[in-house]
């Protein structure tokens, strides 16, 4: 059976412990569509744009993974997409409260939806976009946290 899963966030910017979950989340699926929210309100460091494109270049190498961009409510571009499985990383304890009540949400808007959660690997428990960005716009070096391109990505935003 063909099963295709949807993993979104903003990521902004993508992280190696996104990319891990993503590598995971592909062994599980035949298909997995890693989507990038456009969340203005966010107000994130990189555009959309860059940030579909970074994902895109960091998960090449993955072939049953497929990177998109969208906007609005995830569960309507869920049945665009014709999946009805979300996955999501969990780093911590204070993930799941949170994590929980998104998954009910969507529940509640399709009742069609299911979400997966996938653990995060014990060396990225602490890792976010958010604490990424705080490193590199403080002139700090966050080559331990995302993938080279990634790096590159921030040195030319940040000039």
């Amino acid at each position: 059976m063909k099963l295709t899963a949807v993993y979104p966030g903003t990521f902004d910017p993508i992280t190696n412990g996104h990319i891990d979950i993503a590598r995971r989340a592909a062994d599980m699926f035949s298909h997995l569509i890693v989507g990038i929210a456009g969340s203005e309100r966010k107000g994130p460091l990189f555009s959309l744009e860059q940030r579909v494109e970074m994902a895109k270049e960091v998960l090449a190498d993955v072939p049953n993974i497929e990177v998109r961009p969208f906007k609005g409510l995830l569960a309507t571009n869920m049945k665009e997409w014709g999946s009805d499985v979300i996955v999501r990383g969990l780093r911590a304890i204070s993930d799941f409260e949170y994590e929980v009540q998104l998954a009910e949400v969507n529940k509640q808007i399709d009742h069609n939806l299911e979400t997966v959660f996938i653990a995060a690997s014990n060396k990225y428990t602490f890792l976010s976009s958010s604490i990424v960005r705080d490193i590199a716009t403080n002139d700090g070096d966050v080559s331990d946290f995302v993938h080279p391109v990634v790096a590159s990505a921030f040195a030319r935003q940040l000039r």
